[in-house]
């Protein structure tokens, strides 16, 4: 592969092809790997699978950067503000690495405008901040058979698991209907704890391109960034789930 072939490449994954190997490196390089959201936690996912060697990321996040973006969101500056975050983002992400293709979408996920963007994805990151979003992504992942790693974070609490169509639970088996009492732009967020959320995102995306260690597909993860307490359980799917049940999307 020409870009393994180049000096610098070589040089730049040098510590990871240790540990994935050349034909895992590959598969990064050939990998198109779409985040949602580009906040706190994704951002700092799409930073990590930009920095892995990821060969494409498809990016969506609407909106411009705002103050209170600042104390977590690593893609982001103040000397931005005001400034469209997904440009901002993918102005980032090709300076840490020039070499990886970026899509950028200004943009809200919702079923018609993104399922172009999913159907090109190897591997979608749900790292949206509200739940209408989260559904819509996890509906088309479950419609094109599309992985999908759900990371989400509130507070000191982070939740993983990844989503394999027709295999393990999706979103709605374990959610079915939204919570009340969740607030979507206005729950408590420390910077490192999303930042711990991404990279655990990103390492999700990163095994399974790659085809090294065990994912959490079918298994929640729950850590505390608090005390650093953590415990994972076997998911089961829900055959009446509306999205992925026997009645609902095959």
């Amino acid at each position: 592969m020409e870009q393994l072939a180049e000096g610098l490449e070589l040089q730049r994954y040098a510590r990871q092809l240790k540990l994935l190997g050349e034909s895992g490196q590959r598969a990064l390089a050939e990998a198109t790997v779409m985040v949602a959201g580009v906040g706190g936690l994704g951002g700092t996912a799409a930073l990590y699978l930009a920095a892995a060697g990821v060969g494409r990321l498809i990016l969506a996040h609407e909106g411009v950067i705002v103050p209170p973006d600042l104390n977590r969101q690593i893609l982001m500056d103040h000397e931005h503000l005001g400034m469209e975050r997904i440009s901002t983002a993918a102005a980032h992400l090709k300076r840490l690495n020039p070499q990886v293709e970026i899509e950028g979408y200004n943009a809200r996920i919702e079923v018609a405008t993104a399922r172009p963007w999913v159907e090109r994805a190897d591997i979608v990151i749900d790292a949206r901040y509200d739940f209408p979003e989260r559904y819509a992504l996890n509906r088309l992942c479950v419609e094109t058979g599309t992985p999908m790693v759900e990371a989400a974070m509130y507070g000191f609490e982070i939740s993983l698991t990844t989503v394999i169509p027709g295999e393990t639970p999706c979103l709605e088996c374990l959610y079915p209907e939204i919570s009340p009492e969740w607030e979507p732009l206005g729950f408590p967020v420390l910077g490192a704890t999303s930042g711990i959320a991404g990279c655990l995102a990103a390492l999700e995306a990163v095994k399974w391109i790659a085809r090294v260690g065990t994912t959490y597909a079918g298994v929640m993860h729950r850590f505390s960034s608090l005390d650093f307490a953590c415990y994972s359980v076997g998911l089961t799917r829900n055959p009446n789930c509306a999205c992925c049940g026997e009645g609902g999307t095959p």
